[in-house]
């Protein structure tokens, strides 16, 4: 027995562009996820220069620490970038388009490790929202390849800003 979703999901008159998507919703859940792309990108990178310039007695945890957030940032990208390709249309790709359009912004390399958690936190919140962002139009458009895609990122985010947060908790 179908559900009233599908049979609604079925019924629904599309000019068909790809994967059953109309031009309109492609463009939508591309400009989310392009985003989110921008976002990434940024947090991506901010990882990595803190990871090449933490110092101090929490060096080696902070250090390794970064390391495998950037390696999880740099396969998201990758996974965002190739899910717009699937619709058929362009992923930002430059440094100026990620820069331009991310909500995160640049650092520089002399923070102590400190701020530097604090400042990941912080990129932990922005992305979190742009990952619901995309979540909402995924689900409004009923595609459950991004809608899945990011709820892994989701779970990931949460438990890092939870981990980062309790490293930063006074004793």
């Amino acid at each position: 027995m179908e559900s009233t979703l599908t049979k609604n999901r079925i019924s629904k008159k599309r000019s068909f562009v790809k994967l059953g998507f109309s031009k309109l919703e492609a463009v939508e859940i591309v400009n989310s996820l392009n985003q989110l792309l921008a976002d990434y990108s940024v947090h991506y990178q901010k990882l990595r220069n803190f990871h090449w310039n933490v110092t101090g007695s929490d060096f080696f945890d902070i250090h390794e620490k970064f390391e495998e957030q950037y390696n999880v940032a740099k396969v998201a990208v990758d996974d965002i970038a190739e899910r717009i390709r699937i619709f058929g249309l362009h992923p930002f790709s430059t440094m100026l388009e990620f820069i331009e359009n991310s909500h995160l912004k640049e650092v520089g390399n002399d923070f102590p490790a400190d701020k530097m958690v604090t400042e990941i936190i912080n990129d932990y919140e922005i992305l979190l929202e742009q990952m619901f962002n995309v979540l909402d139009m995924a689900i409004e458009h009923g595609d459950s390849g991004t809608e899945d895609m990011i709820k892994e990122f989701i779970k990931y985010t949460e438990k890092n800003h939870w981990m980062m947060s309790s490293f930063l908790t006074e004793k």
